[in-house]
């Protein structure tokens, strides 16, 4: 099992960051999987910094969302599509057409998300995804019980996140919010994983899927299974790992 711990959340970040910096330059048409969150957010600033820095040639990636809010605009700012711009995409002065991202309203959730898999498949399919960690063991939008087998889907969201959603948004409770994301068994597919987990409040869910049973009740301990992933962790996410 590849694991990488980090001394404090600084070096993680720079070393989170280093990883798709050096997927761009080893392959300049690489298409790569991003998610949003407090994790992942000093990592792509710093990946933009490092282009201000370095100029590398990013004219032919493809950069896409794991997973998108639906029920919001996509200009909001908590969707993944804003926080991708803002975190990155705009640094990387990106066209449309290098981030794709599932939408946050449809009329046919299930054509798009199909739509959206086509187009992955078209650029060559996942080189490299960065895998936030879900405290329940979660990735993306797939909650504990998601069946391996599950591709690209509607399902529901964090419970914390929903909630803070409907406070900033003011939208009532009848009012459904869901999430939109790509399932497990895309993410298997992806070429070359990295999961990053930081913060010692991730520490027993880091334990659990490193060195519990593959389960759906913890949808990432699949990725014991993947040939290609790296666990990227800071100190306090790895107390309980074994040195």
């Amino acid at each position: 099992m590849n694991i990488t711990i980090c001394d404090d959340e600084r070096r993680f970040d720079i070393t989170a960051a280093n990883r798709i910096v050096g997927q761009i330059m080893s392959k300049p048409d690489s298409v790569i999987g991003l998610s949003t969150g407090r994790t992942t957010h000093a990592m792509h600033k710093i990946v933009g910094k490092l282009y201000a820095e370095m100029q590398f040639d990013v004219s032919a990636v493809t950069f896409f969302g794991l997973d998108e809010v639906v029920g919001v605009e996509p200009t909001y700012a908590g969707a993944c599509c804003a926080m991708l711009h803002d975190e990155l995409i705009d640094a990387l002065a990106l066209d449309d057409r290098q981030l794709l991202m599932l939408p946050t309203k449809s009329a046919d959730f299930a054509h798009d998300c199909r739509s959206f898999k086509e187009r992955l498949r078209q650029r060559g399919g996942i080189d490299l995804l960065i895998l936030g960690l879900g405290e329940n063991g979660h990735l993306g939008f797939n909650q504990p019980g998601t069946p391996f087998g599950q591709e690209a889907w509607v399902t529901c969201m964090d419970p914390q996140l929903e909630c803070r959603i409907r406070r900033e948004t003011a939208t009532p409770d009848d009012v459904w919010l869901g999430g939109v994301t790509l399932g497990l068994k895309d993410i298997m597919h992806a070429r070359h994983i990295v999961l990053v987990a930081k913060g010692a409040h991730k520490a027993a869910i880091v334990y659990r899927m490193l060195n519990g049973d593959v389960s759906i009740d913890c949808p990432a301990s699949i990725l014991q299974l993947h040939p290609h992933c790296e666990f990227l962790l800071d100190k306090d996410a790895a107390t309980l790992v074994d040195a």
